[in-house]
């Protein structure tokens, strides 16, 4: 990343002046309805930020939408529903486990003040297809009760823990009271790599309506001389969905019961991706290669995933390239292109790029133990300039599982595959070659068949 944008980063978040969302606004109403709770919302910036200068009207950042206008209509349309002191409605169920303070986190249940079905406001699964203002929507419908605790201490923290926890292993929509100390609070956060969710506050008291648990989590939850792995790998097994067991690691559910602490959300998403697509790895390991040069493609949110399967033996590789004004490259004047990989033996480090690259290796090991076959594999994403904001590491997971849904592109050669690929791309295909390791080395080595 440029280093423009990482002092952006870094920059000293500061209160802004709503003033200027308001006049933007084309619906009077709108603005009133913002003005009379302007107590439940706010904004903030960093110090290099182009929103002010900018106002939602100039593009200034590139983008062809405003993201800060399409959080400000999903406020419109929920600060309604978001008033006094008590939610009540039906979660998803949905929990959050935050990371800032740690080890002391705030933990707590995701409510929308609504009852009817939201189990799909919590179930990334269920979203390849929606609108980014659809996601920003229902996301920001959910009320966030936040309650402090120690992470290895959270079977101390009473009664509101404890529903939490329980709230994790529900099968369906649940209904629940919440009480809080104040009324929630949104931030309409004006910096392009937060991801968009629901007011907070304290929790004052928590009732959760009684529904039925998973009875595959509820086993593993009472095991407790089985280790967290172990747990993780049977439920994926029996056909949990990933974003259940991250839900139910998150709280502590798994592992030796000395050794159970709380996981922040956004490490349990990762910690998941990353057992799972290990343990699918080693199986891969043990198959034949596939006999051909493999294409498969998506395309999402302004994300085109390319997924190259090549006739060798595993390993893996994912590069990432963001447009100047895209969310992780905001500030820059370049493309900016990064990744990382991991021979045959795995890696013991963590990826450059982060949770994206656990969640594409998840994705394409799925396909290759269902066909029982091994390949090398390399995922590239292109992140356009209309990709308005981030949504989640889902989006990746999710955006390479389609592409391994469709029929592959098959090719005798390599540079027939990336032939296509250039014309996938807009960035030229050089620019990928240069930054792939595997590309590269599959272009230099000689095999012994080329010369049977």
């Amino acid at each position: 990343m440029n280093k423009e944008f990482i002092k952006a980063k870094a920059a000293k978040s500061r209160s802004g002046d709503n003033l200027w969302i308001l006049r933007l606004l084309d619906n009077p109403n709108d603005a009133a309805e913002l003005r009379e709770n302007k107590d439940a919302w706010g904004t903030t910036q960093s110090n290099a930020s182009l929103c002010v200068s900018c106002k939602g009207s100039r593009m200034l950042c590139g983008k062809t939408r405003c993201a800060v206008m399409i959080r400000v209509n999903s406020l419109i349309r929920a600060i309604p529903f978001i008033k006094g002191l008590e939610i009540d409605g039906a979660s998803p169920p949905s929990i959050f486990v935050g990371r800032k303070g740690y080890p002391f986190v705030y933990a707590g249940p995701l409510v929308p003040p609504i009852h009817e079905d939201t189990s799909f406001y919590d179930l990334p699964e269920l979203w390849f297809g929606k609108t980014i203002d659809e996601i920003v929507g229902f996301r920001s419908m959910l009320v966030r009760g936040k309650h402090r605790v120690h992470v290895n201490r959270f079977d101390q923290a009473g009664k509101i823990m404890e529903m939490t926890r329980e709230l994790a292993f529900t099968t369906a929509a649940t209904d629940v009271e919440l009480a809080l100390k104040k009324r929630p609070r949104g931030f309409l956060c004006l910096d392009d790599d937060v991801q968009p969710f629901g007011p907070s506050a304290p929790i004052k008291d928590l009732k959760v309506n009684s529904n039925r648990w998973d009875h595959r989590i509820e086993k593993a939850f009472y095991d407790s001389d089985l280790k967290a792995k172990p747990a993780v790998l049977n439920l994926y097994n029996q056909g949990v969905m990933v974003t259940q067991i991250q839900r139910a690691f998150s709280v502590g559910a798994f592992g030796v019961k000395q050794q159970r602490c709380l996981v922040p959300t956004r490490w349990s998403i990762t910690a998941v991706d990353s057992m799972v697509s290990s343990a699918l790895m080693q199986k891969v390991k043990t198959f034949p290669l596939i006999n051909e040069y493999r294409l498969y493609e998506s395309s999402y949110l302004a994300n085109q995933f390319e997924i190259l399967m090549l006739p060798d033996i595993w390993r893996y590789e994912a590069i990432e390239a963001w447009y100047p004004g895209t969310v992780w490259n905001p500030m820059g004047k370049n493309i900016v292109l990064f990744g990382d990989w991991e021979g045959h033996k795995g890696r013991t480090t963590y990826a450059n790029i982060g949770g994206c690259y656990y969640a594409a290796r998840l994705a394409v090991c799925e396909l290759l133990t269902k066909e029982r076959r091994q390949a090398t594999v390399i995922v590239l994403r292109e992140a356009r300039p209309s990709y308005t904001m981030p949504v989640g590491v889902w989006q990746v997971r999710e955006n390479v599982r389609n592409a391994m849904r469709q029929r592959p592109l098959r090719y005798k050669t390599l540079e027939e595959v990336l032939e296509r690929l250039s014309s996938q791309f807009r960035i030229p295909i050089l620019q990928w070659i240069i930054r792939s390791r595997l590309i590269t080395d599959a272009r230099k080595q000689k095999k012994l068949t080329q010369y049977a």
